[in-house]
C-alpha cells in the first residue's frame, strides 16, 4: 500500500518518494518537494485542508488534494 501526505499523522516525519508531476504546482517543486526529501506534518487546519508541513526547513501549506498526489515513505513516529 502506497502512503500520501495527505495520510501523514500530526509530527510524523516522511520522505518523498515520487508525485505525479502533472498535479504538483511548480512552486512546491522550486521550494523543494521533491522526491528524497524530507517532510514533517506540523499543523492541519480546523477543517482538514490545507496541511502544514516543513519541507527542507521551509514552511509550507499544502492544500489536501494536492498532498494526495505526494507518495511518501514514514521514517519517524511522533
Amino acid at each position: 500500500m502506497t502512503l500520501t501526505l495527505a495520510q501523514l499523522q500530526r509530527k510524523q516525519k516522511a520522505v518523498i518518494r515520487d508525485f505525479n508531476v502533472d498535479e504538483i504546482p511548480l512552486k512546491l517543486i522550486e521550494m523543494g518537494c521533491l522526491p528524497g526529501n524530507e517532510v514533517t506534518l506540523l499543523q492541519v487546519a480546523p477543517f482538514g485542508d490545507p496541511l502544514y508541513v516543513t519541507v527542507n526547513d521551509s514552511h509550507v501549506a499544502i492544500r489536501l488534494e494536492t498532498a494526495k498526489e505526494i507518495c511518501i515513505e514514514i521514517i519517524e513516529e511522533p
